[in-house]
């Protein structure tokens, strides 16, 4: 589904000319190809949603920290075109879940698999993947869980 909104976006940049989506679906074409060969290598098939989504959300971090590298730099120019990367990326996620969401989708989470210490963390995690990928931060998420197991 969401290869086939790539392919699509990508004809309506190029009617449009707008070179800086052309240029950043093309980014993300590539990575999906490079992502594709490194699964037919290991004997799997083309990767899921879910992979895409966790390859998009993986783009959007290294723009946001070379932004903050170019800003700190003294280069605005280059963070506003990573900037302008991470716009066109976001059209592609869904809308992230809220404090209060992810406060709430945990502690699902934590009822769901019965955790009761911080080695349960992990089964936690899992759930959360499972059930919010691509709409949930899981480097907090995964603070938020710890902090809530060691109260447990």
């Amino acid at each position: 589904m969401l290869r086939d909104r790539f392919t699509d976006e990508l004809k309506t940049a190029m009617k449009a000319g707008d070179k800086t989506r052309l240029s950043t679906i093309r980014l993300i074409q590539a990575a999906l190809k490079d992502r594709d060969i490194e699964a037919r290598g290991q004997g799997k098939g083309p990767i899921s949603d879910e992979e895409i989504l966790a390859l998009l959300q993986k783009m959007v971090k290294q723009r946001q920290e070379s932004i903050a590298i170019y800003d700190a730099n003294g280069r605005p120019e280059l963070a506003a075109g990573e900037r302008d990367e991470v716009a066109v990326l976001a059209d592609f996620l869904p809308q992230p879940l809220g404090e209060a969401e992810v406060a709430a989708a945990i502690d699902a989470a934590i009822a769901e698999t019965g955790a009761g210490s911080v080695k349960d963390m992990g089964r936690v995690i899992a759930a959360l993947r499972a059930q919010h990928a691509g709409r949930m931060d899981f480097g907090k998420a995964s603070g938020l869980v710890k902090e809530r197991l060691s109260r447990a």
